[in-house]
């Protein structure tokens, strides 16, 4: 039976998924591998509390520690201080996210509160 709502979107685990096939099994953040130990969760990179979307587009694969300590913060802010910690960010990689959820709102419409956090992200971020 397909649990996927009606809307034809994936579910949170699919999309978790999608995401690590296409980037890897390692935090975006710390870079660790994920396993039996390390687990991976969804991290929305323009927060659900600053407009952020459950896309896809939106989304990367973080581990638990990174994406709990993270909280609200914007990508820049993080990816600062985790490269403080001497964690071997992918900032290519968090551009790429963040660009490609610009060309989803773009194509999809609406998002008005994320478009602001999409822009001021990537000049953070030196995109």
């Amino acid at each position: 039976m397909d649990t996927r709502p009606a809307t034809g979107e994936r579910g949170r685990a699919d999309r978790l998924a999608a995401r690590m096939a296409r980037d890897g099994a390692a935090c975006v953040w710390c870079g660790r591998e994920f396993g039996r130990l390390v687990r991976p969760t969804t991290d929305h990179l323009v927060p659900r509390v600053k407009g952020g979307p459950s896309w896809l587009e939106n989304e990367v694969a973080a581990c638990g520690r990174c994406n709990r300590a993270r909280g609200h913060r914007g990508a820049a802010d993080w990816a600062d201080e985790c490269e403080r910690l001497g964690w071997p960010v992918d900032r290519a990689g968090l551009v790429a996210t963040l660009r490609e959820l610009s060309d989803a709102i773009a194509e999809r419409g609406g998002q008005r509160r994320a478009r602001a956090q999409i822009v001021s992200q990537l000049r953070r971020l030196g995109a």
